[in-house]
């Protein structure tokens, strides 16, 4: 069995043009142009949605870079960069080091 799907949906025409300007100068096909823009817009809404659960405090900020599939940096600079507020108490950022360490393998 595929791991694939096929998904279908109706587009602006607008939409379609820049499409199929993107396909153009990236050399690509329809399909390979869809899914690595939908693969970009995946990841970006894992980041900001992620980035809110832990502005508002319903996970700490390894666990929100877990979540999102990025590094704990980069969710620190998106945060940053984003203006998210820090819920971080204490314990949070005690949990946050040994995370970082257990992933590093330092003491």
């Amino acid at each position: 069995m595929s791991k694939e799907k096929m998904v279908g949906t109706r587009l602006p025409q607008e939409l379609v043009r820049e499409l199929e300007r993107i396909e153009k100068a990236e050399q690509s096909d329809r399909s390979t142009t869809v899914r690595k823009l939908l693969y970009k817009a995946v990841g970006e809404w894992k980041k900001e949605y992620c980035g809110r659960q832990y502005g508002e405090g319903k996970m700490t900020l390894a666990r929100a870079a877990q979540e999102a599939g990025v590094s704990l940096w980069e969710m620190m600079s998106y945060v940053r960069e984003h203006k998210v507020a820090a819920q971080y108490e204490l314990e949070d950022f005690r949990k946050d080091v040994a995370a970082v360490l257990r992933r590093t393998g330092s003491k």
